[in-house]
This record gives C-alpha cells, sequence and structure tokens, in this order.
C-alpha cells in the first residue's frame, strides 16, 4: 500500500470515528442466541469485531442478509445519550473492533482504542472482568443456539474446552445473602444453577432484577466456586441476563 493510500485509509476511519461520537443514533446488530451484540472475527485481522450501521435500513438488510444464512440476529437502535455507554460496555466483552457499514462502499474497520480511552482503576480497587472468556463464550452460544440439534463438532469441541480453560483463569463477582449463603437460579429446564458474574456490568443486570438489599457482593476465583455450591446446584450459570451460560461444575465437599 503507498503512503498516499494510507494516508487516505486514515483519514476514513478518522471521520468514520468522529461520526460514531457524534451520531444522533447508530445501529447495531444483535444476537438473538446470546442477547448480547453479534461478534465475528475477521479471517485475515482476527479481529474480534461487532457490526455496526448509521442508517437503519442498512441495518435491517444487513440483519436480513444473517437471517437467511441461519444466524438469528436483528437490528438494534443505539441513542446518542446510550452510545458512551455501549462502547464502554464493549470492552469487557473482548471486543476490540467495530465494523461500520459492512458489505456497502463505505465500510470501515475502527478499533475500539480509537473510540474510547479507559481511565486506569484507582488505587486499591479491583477490576473484575473476564474478556476471554465471554468472548470465547459468545461466539460458542452463537453457534450452538442456533442449531436444532446441537453436536458438539470438532471446532466447537474445541471453542468448548478454551472457554472452560478462560473460566478457570478468572475470578467472579457473587451474589450472597447473609445467612442463607449463596444464592441460586432455576432455570427453563428445570436445573438449577449458581449464578456468577463476569463483570460489574453484568452484575448490575442482576441487581436490577433483583432489589432484595440484603444481598451482598463476594468475588472468588474459579477454583473456590466449587467448595461454595449450593447442594442443589448442577454448576455455575455465567452471566444469566446475557450469555446466559451454563456450565457443569461439580460441587467439592471437604475432604475431596
Amino acid at each position: 500500500m503507498s503512503n498516499e493510500n494510507k494516508s487516505d485509509d486514515i483519514a476514513v476511519k478518522r471521520t468514520a470515528a468522529e461520526m460514531l461520537r457524534k451520531a444522533d443514533a447508530v445501529y447495531m446488530i444483535l444476537s438473538l442466541c446470546t442477547r448480547m451484540p453479534y461478534v465475528v472475527c475477521d479471517a485475515e485481522t482476527y479481529d474480534d469485531e461487532i457490526l455496526l450501521f448509521f442508517e437503519e435500513e442498512a441495518a435491517k438488510k444487513a440483519a436480513e442478509k444473517l437471517l437467511k444464512e441461519k444466524e438469528p440476529v436483528q437490528a438494534v437502535k443505539v441513542e446518542k445519550k446510550d452510545l458512551l455507554a455501549f462502547f464502554v460496555s464493549l470492552i469487557p466483552l473482548g471486543v476490540n473492533c467495530l465494523l461500520v457499514n459492512r458489505d456497502m462502499p463505505t465500510e470501515v474497520a475502527i478499533q475500539l482504542d480509537e473510540i474510547i480511552r479507559r481511565k486506569n482503576p484507582e488505587d486499591g480497587k479491583v477490576l473484575v472482568e473476564n474478556p476471554q472468556l465471554h468472548l470465547t463464550a459468545l461466539y460458542f452460544m452463537q453457534e450452538i443456539r442456533k442449531m436444532q440439534k446441537p453436536e458438539m463438532s470438532g471446532e466447537l469441541s474445541e471453542l468448548h474446552e478454551e472457554m472452560m480453560v478462560h473460566y478457570q483463569r478468572g475470578s467472579y463477582i457473587i451474589p450472597v445473602k447473609e445467612n442463607a449463603g449463596t444464592l441460586v437460579m432455576k432455570q427453563k429446564n428445570g436445573q438449577v444453577f449458581q449464578p456468577v458474574f463476569t463483570d460489574i456490568q453484568e452484575y448490575k443486570k442482576f441487581l436490577g432484577m433483583n432489589k432484595d438489599k440484603e444481598i451482598k457482593t463476594a468475588v472468588l476465583p474459579a477454583d473456590k466456586i466449587a467448595g461454595i455450591l449450593a447442594p442443589e446446584a448442577a454448576g455455575v450459570v455465567v452471566n444469566p441476563f446475557g450469555v446466559n451460560l451454563q456450565l457443569q461444575i461439580r460441587r467439592e465437599t471437604q475432604g475431596q
């Protein structure tokens, strides 16, 4: 690529980034499998991207195309007042790139850090986030939930194995209640799981649905969670109001 073309590319990206910051609204492609932004991996750069559009009609056409490809998605509007919070919310997802106007003459890929920069946490504050797990879980659930008869193919098995490795390396936010211990949630299939949250944004979704003032917060590494699983729990459910990833975790008892 010539220096002139590089300069043109940089100028286009800067213009698009400025438009994103000042837009009255943007339109995101949402995955109906995860209730989160639909994520794609660029085959050349390996960027983990979400799809954004400036025009509603373009977003709807993109969603229709994906639906024909058996990808359950829909176009969702993000208002100007919510844009900053939306961009910030992508950080704990592990997303690093915004693909704007996909398959259009104005298509451009913008790195997330070209739009926002995060401040370092204040001294003494612990930042609980698990972007590698969250991102892998999004890819995994996008694939497995669109299948009529889910099968753990070779690729899905590898993705599941990677996901479990990330889970074991993480620490999570766990709701607890005084004199009642950890909380559990009953799933649609009747199984009971203990909720764990990858980050504060996902935990706030839980708090928004549960107004019990006696609920407190604990942060535990994965290897400690098995020791406090409720007897009736089949495992943990990661981000139940988002990706809703159910992991079968064996309860550890004293002496094991």
